[in-house]
């Protein structure tokens, strides 16, 4: 399926899709949809489960690859936290999207962190996964490259032995193959590393307490987000709510969409 496209004020291509009902004078929820947001060196259609049964629920669900991402602009001239906020923002006003439900993992995750900062009255519910607003690691650009270094130069041979080297086939299927007939990222190693940069000198917790709306942290059982890091979310905002998703990692929405979409289901009811 070819994505939608937009082109934000500074030129950079966003590739999107708005999956599901869309608003009508009988179904007017259908204009707030379920916006999923991916993490760094991820793309939109590793949402494909969780995407599926939202859609059996009846939601419009709309998915997108942030700058220099999958079929976005591959090199955009600013990968800063504020072009990523403005992008998302951008989206959802060019849809004519409003109450939204903001559900991102990873850096993703801290987008929507910081557009429901921003834009209280675009979001309804705010669902974090594996994310939060401590920030503040030095090391973080030197991991991301010593990350990306492992990935073999000339590409994975095939798709099968790019998901045993990557650990989910979401993400295998993320790349694209090449002339040479290798599968290889659509992503500029050094666009991801521009990406988090500000994550080594900066963090969001200012972001975080002007959030007004209903949140859901979700973390893995075997995840990157450190407890501590939660405690101080919900002192911070003791009506956030925190869930641990058992035998899942950093990547929850791969390892158990089925718990995952559960746990967004009773935020969305607001129910128990």
């Amino acid at each position: 399926m070819t994505p939608d496209s937009l082109t934000t004020p500074d030129g950079t291509r966003i590739a999107y899709r708005d999956d599901g009902p869309r608003a009508t004078s009988a179904a007017p929820a259908a204009s707030r949809p379920i916006l999923l947001l991916h993490g760094l060196a991820g793309h939109m259609d590793e949402w494909a489960a969780l995407r599926h049964l939202l859609l059996a629920d009846g939601h419009r669900v709309v998915s997108y690859d942030a700058r220099g991402h999958g079929a976005s602009t591959r090199r955009p001239a600013d990968m800063s936290r504020s072009a990523a906020v403005a992008d998302a923002e951008a989206l959802l006003t060019h849809l004519g999207a409003r109450r939204v439900t903001l559900l991102g993992q990873s850096l993703g995750g801290l987008t929507a962190l910081q557009l429901a900062a921003k834009r209280p009255d675009l979001v309804s519910h705010l669902i974090l996964i594996e994310a939060g607003p401590a920030g503040r690691n030095p090391a973080l650009p030197e991991q991301i490259a010593a990350w990306l270094n492992t990935w073999p130069a000339t590409g994975f041979p095939t798709q099968k032995d790019a998901e045993s080297f990557l650990g989910h086939e979401a993400w295998a299927t993320g790349l694209t193959q090449a002339e040479d007939g290798h599968w290889h990222p659509r992503f500029d190693p050094q666009k991801m590393i521009e990406a988090v940069r500000e994550l080594a000198t900066d963090d969001y917790w200012p972001d975080w307490s002007r959030i007004t709306c209903p949140t859901l942290l979700i973390r893995g059982e075997r995840g990157m987000i450190r407890p501590e890091e939660a405690t101080e979310m919900r002192a911070r905002r003791p009506e956030t709510r925190v869930e641990v998703i058992p035998d899942a990692g950093h990547d929850v929405h791969l390892d158990q969409p089925h718990l995952l979409h559960q746990a967004v289901r009773r935020l969305i009811a607001n129910v128990d």
